[in-house]
């Protein structure tokens, strides 16, 4: 019996209960158990709807944002999540104080604003720094060509048949042009899509925004909380069901990944926020559309220095990075997955999964959410 079961079975249980203990009161107490029992909830629906989280939406200074409640959670892959990566366990016991959160991925509309308000320049719109960019490198990297080194990022490119999926390389293409004014490149535009998540945007700048908003990012561990929706212990920020199974949840990859899409949810690349529905707290595009960057540094072993008896409370993650797979390059966690998340690449729309990447890196998958 799951958590939400367990409830409407208690509700049941203590309204019958309340029924039962009437029968041999006095008069007056007779009169108090009659309309006791008139004010049950008279169906399942209504109970489940009595017990479903309740929706809290800002005004004012909170406009667009949600009402996140605090809580305990395991934070981590739960049983049965076959998908599970190392650096999503141990599960250990998170607890987080209430907070604000935005409703959906910052607009396009959104940024331009911060942009036309601050002259900000975004990390793709400038030359890369190859001194700075080689402390990230193996020590004897060579230097790449001057026309590499331009402002630009990283765009993906469909391939036209299966291409082997240990290389990254084969659908990702470094385009010199690419911001978040140009998703695909030179010649593309956001011309009337005020509504869509802003990409190609880099840790720095999703904290420059953050800044300018007064708002922050989320820690991974709020944003895990956020993303769970005030179910227990579910794989996915619906619940159990497969991904597949039903009406399109979510902005994700159908078919054969990279290079055939069924486009059965509607969209190719990113997808208007709120094009599908909201979780439990009112969250829209928790999961896929565009990876939300965190607050936290990310480390492959940092749940394992979390998992105490009694718990962490607000974690903020580690002090320092590190990732085995590239031990010299910091990096910064990232949430939710991506429209190009796919069950036999990464699966990555899963409540629990992690990712990481370099401050200085936006994608044409990569947004962000704040926090208040």
């Amino acid at each position: 019996m799951n958590s939400k079961m367990k409830t409407v079975f208690l509700v049941l249980l203590l309204l019958a209960g309340s029924c039962r203990k009437g029968e041999d009161h006095t008069a007056h107490d007779d009169h108090q158990h009659s309309a006791s029992c008139e004010h049950q909830p008279s169906s399942r629906a209504s109970i489940i709807a009595a017990t479903a989280p309740q929706i809290i939406r800002g005004e004012g200074k909170y406009a667009g944002m949600v009402r996140i409640p605090a809580g305990e959670f395991m934070m981590g892959a739960p049983d049965g999540d076959t998908l599970v990566r190392d650096d999503e366990k141990p599960r250990h016991k998170v607890s987080v104080e209430s907070f604000w959160m935005d409703e959906t991925e910052v607009t396009n509309a959104q940024f331009r604003a911060f942009v036309a308000a601050t002259n900000y320049v975004t990390t793709a719109e400038r030359k890369p720094d190859w001194e700075e960019m080689k402390k990230q490198l193996p020590p004897g990297t060579p230097k790449p060509p001057d026309d590499v080194l331009v402002a630009g990022s990283l765009v993906f490119r469909q391939p036209s048949g299966p291409v082997p999926l240990n290389n990254p390389a084969n659908w990702w293409e470094w385009t010199p042009g690419a911001d978040w004014r140009h998703p695909a490149g030179p010649g593309s535009s956001i011309e009337g899509m005020d509504n869509f998540p802003v990409v190609h945007v880099s840790w720095d700048d999703a904290v420059a925004y953050a800044k300018w908003a007064g708002k922050r990012l989320p820690t991974e561990a709020e944003w895990e909380w956020a993303a769970r929706g005030g179910i227990t212990d579910a794989i996915f920020a619906w619940g159990n069901d497969p991904i597949d199974q039903g009406a399109a949840r979510t902005n994700t990859w159908q078919g054969t990944f990279p290079n055939q899409n069924t486009l059965r949810d509607g969209h190719l690349l990113a997808a208007p926020v709120k094009s599908f529905p909201a979780n439990g707290y009112g969250l829209y595009d928790i999961s896929g559309n565009v990876w939300e960057w965190c607050s936290d540094w990310y480390r492959n072993d940092t749940y394992a220095t979390d998992n105490r008896p009694e718990g962490v409370r607000n974690p903020v993650g580690p002090s320092t990075s590190y990732d085995p797979d590239e031990p010299g390059m910091p990096k910064r966690v990232q949430r939710g997955g991506s429209f190009l998340c796919h069950d036999s690449y990464c699966a990555s729309y899963r409540v629990a999964a992690r990712m990481k990447s370099s401050p200085d890196t936006g994608l044409i998958h990569s947004g962000f959410r704040c926090v208040k």
